[in-house]
């Protein structure tokens, strides 16, 4: 739910949340969430650096050494369990608005 403890249903928020929903069985790296989400790295670390900051989210830093690995390390997202069960409401409210707004107006919100 969008309010004080929670973060905005905006639609980016939740393409990033369902992204996470979606491949909840393990965790996630920035460049694997932007493309799951369909968002750029520049809207999608915003928004999970919010939802961490509200325990929606846990990360860690890979262990690994950037030098012999060729590339910087990555930062391993994945929802928390309070953070799944509120994305699940979010999302599926979100769905609702949307299927509503389609079925009161065909053609808009991509319908």
């Amino acid at each position: 739910m969008a309010n004080a403890v929670g973060p905005k249903g905006t639609p980016q928020t939740v393409a990033v949340l369902r992204a996470l929903l979606d491949n909840s069985s393990r965790e996630m790296y920035g460049t694997e969430i932007c493309a799951a989400a369909g968002l750029a790295s520049g809207t999608i670390h915003p928004i999970l650096a919010r939802l961490e900051g509200l325990g929606w989210l846990e990360s860690k830093w890979e262990d690994i050494n950037p030098q012999e690995r060729g590339r910087p390390r990555r930062r391993y997202y994945r929802l928390s369990s309070a953070g799944a069960e509120s994305a699940r409401v979010l999302v599926a409210n979100a769905e609702q608005r949307r299927a509503r707004i389609q079925a009161w107006k065909p053609g808009l919100a991509g319908g």
